[in-house]
């Protein structure tokens, strides 16, 4: 029996299917409409995700002769909206985690000293990123919210509790999901009423949180019910799919943005200091949470594809090589604040940045310094990690931007570690079917070897100079 994984992302969603004997293939990957409505909105069309997951679902089903055993659903994290407990329609667009429209609300929590007391109870720093203050945004502004709560039929969530609720009928969230809103207590697992009110965000309107894996119901597909027996976020899809068990494993994701997590073991490990998420890695069924660090980079991919939009290249392979030393050698630097800085700065009033640019700048040397930039940032994260829980020789990465060969070698370099890139780019996938298929009996999933950089050595005033145009670039949009 075969393992359908759903892998609802930031710009597209995509179906892998997982066979017995290990081989697996996307089968289907549909991109979706970004909606820029005003200056740092994000929005994504609910209805559009929706169809699009059920078309995934049916060519899953189709081009595996309606073998499938299970499904799995991974999500964007912190994406979210409100609907109609009746009807299940959205009444809300779907705001996306990269929408900072309620930045306002963030400033004046931390104005009132509300930072550490949320630090302590989610876990989470106070930033437009999380869902919290999204949801609060809907209820504010969005009438027929308004009217569904004063009727009790609102619905508050994640996109992953809107899609479980509409395709199976069941109005819940995985703790990993719930973890990433900024309204769960990371002690106990469950919705804090006292963040719940912080926020304005009634806790009567929130799913159920439950395990990664279980029982979530089932989808109906070209007339078969199939069980959906796991739902989690993307970024900690990912983590399991790269392999990363024990404590100290870590990944790094380049896609929209980048991405890091690395295992803590059996206990959130709380580092406000350092400006890390602790989170939930997982929980199966009938067992305990293991948790994760998280820390994200905003622009990764999407600077990229900026890049490429504004005409500073062609096509990908224009950018695997440089024959010339490194943009920041030559002292040339780029900051990839286009979405503010994350992880461990949280500035989402930072702004992109380029320094050193000159009459003999060329494009070439615009996206080396790109591609250099994104690598810093992913070493920033990974070095406020390390300082936590120590982390091994060799990291794995995914995503498009690994594939790159010059970006891999010259991670290795900042990183001084091992890169490991994984043959097989949908690990995201990967590791949502790995958990859909905990408790069906299959041959593990082969991914293959991976692609090694090896460091080599990297004056540490490049670190020092990259460090500088980071602080140069805070705070910019007043």
């Amino acid at each position: 029996m075969n393992i359908l994984a759903i892998d609802q992302g930031t710009t597209s969603t995509r179906a892998l299917v997982v066979e017995p004997s290990g081989s697996h293939r996307i089968v289907k990957a549909i991109e979706h409409k970004q909606h820029y409505p005003a200056h740092g909105w994000v929005e994504h069309n609910p209805e559009e995700l929706i169809q699009n997951i059920q078309i995934c679902i049916d060519a899953g089903c189709k081009n595996s002769s309606s073998n499938i055993a299970a499904i799995g659903l991974d999500n964007q994290g912190e994406s979210c909206l409100a609907w109609n407990a009746d009807t299940k329609q959205a009444v809300s667009p779907v705001i996306v985690w990269q929408d900072n429209r309620t930045q306002a609300t963030i400033d004046k929590l931390i104005a009132e000293g509300r930072q550490d007391w949320v630090l302590d109870k989610a876990g989470l720093p106070l930033d437009s990123y999380f869902s919290a203050s999204k949801l609060a945004w809907i209820l504010e502004n969005i009438p027929e919210a308004k009217t569904l709560q004063q009727q009790g039929k609102l619905r508050l969530g994640t996109t992953d509790a809107f899609f479980l609720d509409r395709l199976t009928n069941h109005f819940v969230t995985d703790i990993t999901t719930a973890s990433r809103t900024s309204l769960m207590n990371l002690n106990t697992g469950q919705w804090d009423e006292e963040l719940c009110k912080l926020f304005a965000v009634p806790i009567e309107s929130l799913p159920e949180i439950v395990a990664t894996t279980g029982n979530f119901g089932t989808i109906t597909s070209n007339g078969k019910e199939i069980p959906v027996t796991a739902s989690v976020v993307d970024q900690q899809a990912a983590l399991f799919g790269h392999g990363c068990r024990n404590a100290g494993d870590a990944k790094i994701t380049f896609g929209t943005g980048a991405f890091a997590l690395v295992v803590t073991g059996d206990r959130p490990l709380k580092s406000p200091e350092q400006g890390l998420l602790p989170t939930v890695a997982w929980q199966l069924q009938n067992s305990t949470p293991v948790y994760a660090l998280d820390g994200g980079v905003y622009s990764a991919g999407s600077a990229i594809n900026w890049a490429k939009s504004l005409g500073l290249f062609k096509n990908f392979a224009q950018i695997n090589q440089y024959s010339q030393s490194t943009a920041i050698e030559r002292g040339l630097v780029f900051v990839p604040a286009l979405s503010g800085l994350g992880c461990p700065h949280w500035d989402r009033r930072a702004g992109g940045l380029w320094l050193g640019l000159s009459l003999n700048t060329e494009p070439a040397d615009m996206m080396q310094s790109i591609l250099e930039g994104i690598a810093f940032r992913a070493a920033e994260v990974i070095t406020a990690m390390d300082l936590i829980t120590p982390i091994g020789d060799k990291i794995s990465i995914d995503g498009g931007v690994s594939l790159n060969p010059y970006f891999g070698q010259f991670l290795a370099n900042v990183l001084n570690r091992q890169v490991a890139v994984k043959p097989f780019t949908e690990l995201t996938a990967m590791g949502t079917a790995r958990l859909a298929g905990q408790n069906i009996q299959a041959t593990d999933i082969i991914t293959g070897s991976s692609q090694c950089y090896s460091p080599k050595a990297i004056n540490s005033y490049l670190t020092d100079k990259f460090t500088d145009a980071v602080s140069r670039a805070k705070n910019w949009h007043i």
